[in-house]
Protein backbone atom coordinates (compact mmCIF):
# COMPACT_ATOMS: atom_id res chain seq x y z
CA UNK A 1 0.00 0.00 0.00
CA UNK A 2 1.44 2.97 -1.14
CA UNK A 3 1.26 6.16 1.30
CA UNK A 4 1.97 10.36 0.24
CA UNK A 5 3.15 12.89 2.19
CA UNK A 6 2.57 16.67 1.14
CA UNK A 7 5.94 18.54 2.21
CA UNK A 8 6.60 22.41 1.27
CA UNK A 9 9.48 23.36 0.97
CA UNK A 10 11.59 26.88 0.69
CA UNK A 11 15.19 27.17 -0.47
CA UNK A 12 16.87 29.91 -1.58
CA UNK A 13 18.98 29.89 -4.58
CA UNK A 14 21.86 30.12 -2.94
CA UNK A 15 21.15 27.52 -0.34
CA UNK A 16 20.24 25.44 -3.26
CA UNK A 17 23.88 25.79 -4.80
CA UNK A 18 25.65 24.60 -1.46
CA UNK A 19 23.47 21.58 -2.45
CA UNK A 20 24.59 21.11 -6.03
CA UNK A 21 28.27 21.87 -4.88
CA UNK A 22 27.98 18.93 -2.43
CA UNK A 23 28.43 20.32 0.69
CA UNK A 24 24.96 19.23 1.62
CA UNK A 25 23.32 15.89 0.53
CA UNK A 26 19.64 16.10 1.74
CA UNK A 27 17.09 18.22 2.75
CA UNK A 28 15.55 17.88 5.66
CA UNK A 29 11.66 18.85 5.93
CA UNK A 30 8.64 18.35 8.07
CA UNK A 31 5.13 17.16 6.21
CA UNK A 32 2.14 18.53 6.82
CA UNK A 33 1.31 15.39 9.06
CA UNK A 34 3.76 16.27 11.67
CA UNK A 35 6.44 13.50 10.15
CA UNK A 36 9.98 14.65 9.49
CA UNK A 37 11.23 13.88 5.74
CA UNK A 38 14.94 13.12 4.77
CA UNK A 39 15.50 13.87 0.94
CA UNK A 40 18.56 13.21 -1.21
CA UNK A 41 19.26 16.83 -2.73
CA UNK A 42 19.00 15.27 -6.38
CA UNK A 43 15.89 14.32 -5.90
CA UNK A 44 15.05 18.04 -5.94
CA UNK A 45 17.16 18.84 -8.89
CA UNK A 46 14.39 18.81 -11.66
CA UNK A 47 12.45 21.60 -9.61
CA UNK A 48 15.21 23.83 -9.31
CA UNK A 49 14.44 27.63 -10.44
CA UNK A 50 16.55 30.58 -11.09
CA UNK A 51 15.14 30.99 -7.30
CA UNK A 52 15.80 28.05 -5.75
CA UNK A 53 13.08 25.58 -4.86
CA UNK A 54 9.55 26.36 -3.85
CA UNK A 55 6.37 24.66 -3.57
CA UNK A 56 4.44 22.22 -2.18
CA UNK A 57 5.30 18.73 -3.27
CA UNK A 58 3.13 15.14 -3.22
CA UNK A 59 5.70 12.28 -2.44
CA UNK A 60 4.87 9.07 -2.76
CA UNK A 61 6.49 6.40 -0.85
CA UNK A 62 6.41 2.38 -0.35
CA UNK A 63 5.78 0.60 2.69
CA UNK A 64 9.07 0.34 3.69
CA UNK A 65 9.25 4.35 3.58
CA UNK A 66 11.40 4.73 0.12
CA UNK A 67 10.86 7.15 -2.01
CA UNK A 68 8.70 6.27 -5.00
CA UNK A 69 7.90 9.37 -7.08
CA UNK A 70 7.61 13.12 -5.86
CA UNK A 71 5.65 15.46 -7.73
CA UNK A 72 5.08 19.80 -7.57
CA UNK A 73 1.16 20.15 -6.58
CA UNK A 74 1.62 23.89 -6.07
Amino acid sequence: MMQSLIIDIHISADEYLRHYRGTANKVICRARDGRTVQLPTGLLQQFVAHDGVHGTFRLHIDDNNKLVKAERIR
